[in-house]
Formats: C-alpha cells, sequence, structure tokens
C-alpha cells in the first residue's frame, strides 16, 4: 500500500508491476486524507479538518460530514489490506489519527532520499538520490483536494521542497562538469517560476558556462523586467552577480568547471559522474573569446515597398501620427517627431479595407522618425493557413538585427527577452501586420521607450487595449470620392473621368473597399477597350460579383472566407442565416427570429460577428451587414454565383460587348 501526496492523492495497492488504485470518492474525503498524511502518527483535531475542509462558514452539519468521510476512508483502507501494511485510522475524542508506516508517503521518502544526497561532496550518489526523489512527482502537489488557504498552503510547502531539490540536483550535475545536463534540470522550474531569483542565476550560470552566453543574458533580462513589472523592485544580489560575472566572462567563484556535456549525442570536455574517487577533471570554461550578443551592423528595413497607387486616408494617417509620434511636427512640415513611449497603436477593420497599405505608406512617410530601423512581419492571423508563431517572427526579428543564427535562444521566452533588450534604446518602428489574437501579438512588442508599434487585425484585439493600452484606430470603407480617385489613380484619370456616373457606381458595388476596387481594375487595365459602365453591367449581378472581384489569389471572397474560418459552427451559421434573411440591417430580436435561437446567445454571436468587422453595429442594438459580406454569407463561400468566374462573356467577334455610351 503506498500513499501519494505528490501529484494527485491517490491511494494504491498490489504489487508495483500492476498497482491498484483505491476508491476515495469526492474532493472533500481526499482532503481528510491528505490532511491526516500530512501529519501521519498525529493526532489532527476535528475543528481542524473543518477549517480546512471549507473556506467559508462550515455548514452546521460539517462534523457529521466529516465523520461521514472518515467512516468510508476506513472502509476503503480496510478493503486495500490497511492491517496487512500496519495501516490504521482510529478516533481520538474529538480527533483522529492515521498510523503509517512512513515509507508508505512519497512524501516521507522524498525528504528521506533529499537528506542523504550530498550534491558537492558526493555528486555521484546525489544524482541518483535526487532524481528518485523528483521521479516520485507526478504533478502539482495535493491535487484532487479542495482549495483552501490550508491546503494551499501546504502545497506551496511541498513545492519548495521540491525547488530545493531542483537547485541540489543541478548543484551536483554541476559538480561533475555535466553543464547541459545541468541547465536540463533547471529550465522547466525556471519557466514555472519566473520570479525565483536564486534558480534563474543557477541557470543563468550553467548556460554561461556551457557557452549559451547569449540565452544567460536573455534570461537575466527577462526576469529584470518581470520583477518591475509585478513586483516594482529590482534584482536581487544573486541575480545581479551572476549577470555581472557573466558580462566579464570571468571564471565562477567557485573556480572554472568543464563547458562539456554528457548527454547524449553532445560532445564536450566535462569530466564524467561517478562517485567515491570519480570526480570531474576542471577544464577551462571560459572561452579565450567570449561570446557576446552583437549589436546590428545596421538598421534592419523589413518593412515591404509602398502600396500602389495609395492616396486619400489623411484622417487615418494624422490619427496614426498622432498617437505614434505625439512629438511630431504639424502637417505640412518635415516628417520626423519620435515615438512615444511604448507606443502600441491597433489599425483593426473589414477584410480587404487597407489597414496594411494604410500602416505600410505611414511607416515609409514616417521613416525619419525611426534611424535605428524598421520591422515588419505578418502573422498569418487571418490567412487561411497556420498562423505564423511567435518564435518564428523572433528568430527573423533578432537576425535581422544582427544576431548570428547560432546566438539566437532556442527556447520563445528566452528569444523574447533578447529581443526586448536589443531594441530597449532604439527608435524603431515594429509593425505586426494581420494579427489573429492579442496572445499572439504580445510576445513581440518591443516596450522600449523610442520604439512606436503598429498592430493590424480584422479583430478588434480588445485584449490588446485592455492589457497592453494599446490605441485603437478603426478603419471604414472609402467614401465615394474618395474610391473614384483610387480608381483614377489604378487606371488613369482620364480613363475614370470619362465616365463619372458609372466609376461611383463600381465604388458602390465594391462597397469602397480598396480591395475589392483592385480587382475591379485589374479586371478592366487587362482589357483597356472596356468601358467602366460594362464592369459595372456585370457585378450588378449578385450572383457572379464576388467571382469578379477576384484577381488570382487576391479576391474579396478569399479574404472573407478566412474570417468566416475563425467563427465557430453556431456562429457561422448566424451569419448564414443573416445573410439569408435581411436587406440591410437587423436587431437581436429579428436576428433570434431568422436563426431560431435564444435572443441571449444571439446577442453573444452578434458581438462576435461584429468583433470580427463581418457586421457593424452602427448604434445599439443595431447591427448592419454591407452588401460583399451578405453575398458571400448567402453562397457556398467560394464566391462562386450562377456563372462562372471570369470576366464577361465577349461576342463571336471577340470584342466585348459594351454598354452605355462611348
Amino acid at each position: 500500500m503506498h500513499f501519494s501526496l505528490l501529484g494527485p492523492v491517490t491511494v494504491t495497492t498490489g504489487p508495483p508491476a500492476a498497482p491498484v488504485e483505491l476508491p476515495l470518492g469526492p474532493a472533500k474525503r481526499r482532503s481528510v486524507l491528505a490532511m491526516l498524511l500530512l501529519r501521519p502518527n498525529s493526532t489532527v483535531s476535528l475543528d481542524q479538518l473543518i477549517s480546512s475542509l471549507w473556506e467559508d462558514e462550515p455548514p452546521a452539519h460539517a462534523r457529521t460530514v466529516i465523520q461521514g468521510h472518515v467512516s468510508r476512508l476506513r472502509a476503503a483502507l480496510a478493503e486495500g489490506g490497511a492491517d496487512d501494511h500496519g495501516v490504521e485510522l482510529t478516533t481520538h475524542s474529538s480527533a483522529y489519527l492515521l498510523r503509517v508506516p512512513e515509507t508508505l508517503i512519497d512524501t516521507q521518502r522524498f525528504d528521506q532520499l533529499v537528506a542523504h544526497a550530498r550534491p558537492e561532496a558526493a555528486p555521484g550518489d546525489a544524482v541518483q538520490l535526487l532524481s528518485q526523489a523528483l521521479g516520485l512527482w507526478r504533478g502539482p502537489a495535493l491535487t484532487g483536494t479542495v482549495a483552501s488557504p490550508p491546503f494551499a498552503a501546504a502545497a506551496h510547502a511541498l513545492e519548495e521542497r521540491r525547488l530545493t531539490a531542483v537547485e541540489a540536483l543541478a548543484r551536483a550535475h554541476e559538480a561533475l562538469g555535466e553543464y547541459e545536463r545541468a541547465a536540463g534540470v533547471l529550465h522547466p522550474s525556471a519557466l514555472a517560476n519566473p520570479l525565483r531569483e536564486g534558480l534563474i542565476a543557477a541557470l543563468m550560470l550553467v548556460l554561461y558556462r556551457t557557452g549559451r552566453q547569449s540565452d544567460a543574458i536573455s534570461w537575466f533580462h527577462r526576469t529584470r523586467q518581470l520583477l518591475a513589472d509585478d513586483l516594482g523592485v529590482d534584482p536581487g544580489e544573486r541575480l545581479t552577480s551572476a549577470y555581472q560575472e557573466i558580462l566579464r566572462a570571468a571564471p565562477t567563484a567557485d573556480g572554472p568547471r568543464g563547458g562539456g556535456t554528457e548527454a547524449a549525442g553532445q560532445g564536450g570536455h566535462g569530466g564524467h559522474g561517478g562517485n567515491g574517487g570519480h570526480g570531474a577533471q576542471p577544464v577551462p570554461s571560459t572561452p579565450a573569446h567570449p561570446v557576446s550578443v552583437p549589436a546590428a551592423a545596421s538598421a534592419p528595413e523589413l518593412l515591404p515597398r509602398p502600396p500602389a497607387g495609395f492616396l486619400g486616408r489623411n484622417t487615418e494617417l494624422a490619427e496614426l501620427t498622432r498617437l505614434a509620434l505625439p512629438d511630431a511636427e504639424p502637417p505640412g512640415s518635415a516628417p520626423g517627431g519620435y515615438p512615444r513611449e511604448g507606443g502600441i497603436t491597433l489599425v483593426s477593420g473589414p477584410a480587404g479595407v487597407g489597414k496594411t497599405g494604410l500602416v505600410v505608406h505611414w511607416g515609409h512617410a514616417r521613416a525619419a522618425a525611426f534611424p535605428d530601423g524598421r520591422l515588419f512581419a505578418d502573422l498569418r492571423g487571418f490567412s487561411g493557413g497556420e498562423a505564423a508563431a511567435p518564435a518564428e517572427v523572433l528568430r527573423e526579428f533578432l537576425f535581422a538585427m544582427g544576431t548570428p543564427p547560432e546566438h539566437i535562444p532556442s527556447s520563445p521566452e528566452a528569444a523574447s527577452a533578447l529581443y526586448r533588450s536589443l531594441v530597449a534604446r532604439r527608435r524603431l518602428l515594429v509593425v505586426l501586420d494581420n494579427a489573429g489574437s492579442s496572445a499572439q501579438v504580445r510576445p513581440l512588442l518591443p516596450g522600449g521607450p523610442h520604439c512606436a508599434t503598429l498592430v493590424t487585425s480584422r479583430s478588434r484585439l480588445d485584449g490588446l487595449i485592455a492589457t497592453d493600452s494599446a490605441r485603437p484606430v478603426r478603419l471604414h470603407a472609402l467614401g465615394p470620392e474618395d474610391g473614384v480617385a483610387l480608381l483614377g489613380a489604378l487606371l488613369g484619370p482620364g480613363r475614370v473621368a470619362e465616365e463619372p456616373d458609372a466609376a461611383h457606381e463600381l465604388v458602390a458595388l465594391c462597397d469602397g473597399l480598396p480591395l475589392a476596387l483592385r480587382a475591379a481594375s485589374a479586371q478592366l487595365m487587362a482589357r483597356p477597350r472596356w468601358r467602366l459602365a460594362r464592369l459595372a453591367t456585370a457585378l450588378r449581378d449578385e450572383r457572379r460579383r464576388l467571382a469578379l472581384l477576384s484577381a488570382e489569389d487576391a479576391g474579396v471572397a478569399a479574404a472573407l472566407r478566412n474570417s468566416v474560418a475563425r467563427l465557430s459552427a453556431d456562429d457561422a451559421e448566424l451569419l448564414r442565416a443573416l445573410g439569408t434573411g435581411f436587406a440591410r440591417e437587423v436587431n437581436t430580436a429579428e436576428a433570434a427570429a431568422l436563426s431560431g435561437a435564444d435572443p441571449e446567445l444571439i446577442q453573444d454571436s452578434l458581438d462576435r460577428l461584429a468583433e470580427m468587422h463581418l457586421l457593424d453595429e452602427e448604434a445599439t442594438n443595431r447591427y448592419v451587414m454591407s452588401d460583399l459580406v451578405k453575398l458571400f454569407a448567402q453562397g457556398d463561400g467560394s464566391g462562386r454565383g450562377g456563372a462562372p468566374a471570369g470576366a464577361p462573356e465577349e461576342d463571336p467577334g471577340g470584342r466585348p460587348e459594351e454598354a452605355g455610351p462611348r
């Protein structure tokens, strides 16, 4: 029979090769057993059990409840052969006593193994003992017990003992020259306990001794930032000393040891582990030329080329300047100014509205404000494929800023810390385009006082606004005059001026979306003899409109399909119902009637559709759907209608059938 507290609270019996877990019942019954096991062979009063099991005011029948749990525990232990193992649960007045050999409790075995380990004096033996002790853990201690302060305190105390054993095991590996193994022991616990300075300092030093100086430095900057953000304090002496030691590229205080490893498949010069007289042979750990994270030789320039034919959007461009460059010169003067501290500007809007073009155009126009470079990444949040992983983007950014590939940390957390440290004092523009979620963006935020960050997304990313103080800029479709001006820029002003009414109709049929207008222009530019009125006539056919507003991989239907792919099945079904059932606007009650669903659930779905800019909430409980979204929702999502996708038909002579005066 074995009692486990280092993970889920369980009791097993039977042979080790095929143990059988005893049924312990609900959380409160497991909690009674756990409290008795935390004080084995000692009495635990009924009042102590009551205060542990109920965080708030206990019920009047609490004593009866506990007595019932004890009775059932006693029966379960008896069925598991408690008598054969010297286990007995007895009652002493208003207290209970669990008599049990301490070797049957994993917490007691853990403490005994740790107590016998001597990491510095006998590192080989210590590795075996401590590895065996840590192997007893099967998850967070006391899992399955009630959430009350006494159990939380007990679980915390056990976790502290585990972390102490982790650090001791790492020291034993260090004593044997096995620095890679020491790093492997420390790394998971450091990730789970980012504010435990002693643990981080130990990890930094073993990383440094393996030649991974950039990783070690990244851990320092990451921890320093967390201490400042969460606790408002500076790093303590141990963490600071480890950092200074690494920067000096000096041997450690206890003398240099090998940077080698015994991990499988890796070479090194470290001594091989053992016990007794088989100690490690020390070798110099400080490289002749210490590894460092270099500054970029030149400012990175990752911004795409400026969008062709960009015009208008003066209000939005001015708003970007106001938010990202509050000290910029007034309109009419040379572009300049400096980014506000840690400024994050979020540009959101529906698919095809021109978010990327806006921020890229602004980035080129305001290049003088960012002498240290401009970074750009397509996060592929709404691209139909797999979204870009932050670690992938960080690697590209670090490489662009001059970090050699072999010095880029492998862990996303360390790479993010190194990235923040490199940009901390730079005047840098970071454009994070096509973001799918706030969580995807956060590891890529520079945080430097002179950096400006522009994020674009089809989603509102309310989380980024709430937790990171991002300032939103909502991008709407182009108005009639700006839409006609865009057609003129793409097709030539003469061609548009020849048919002003048709040009305005094209803008209306394209919902003022720049993507749709560019697709329509592509149809016309490929066929210079077509008149604008001919295409407008074809676009009036709602069955063919989405198919015509496509140009290879750039089309409205494809863009909307990627947005709808992010919806739940219920929200997508509501979108289809709305596309079929109403002309232009709808309220919650009407949407519920169209879909046949609960009005309260419909409200949440409407809000999510509005968040994705598939609907527009023009006023309270008044939702509007654009014509192109409505057409997409009515169809199968392919953009196909009654006629095949492509251009309008030609007459037998090969000339387009033209409509309207020439």
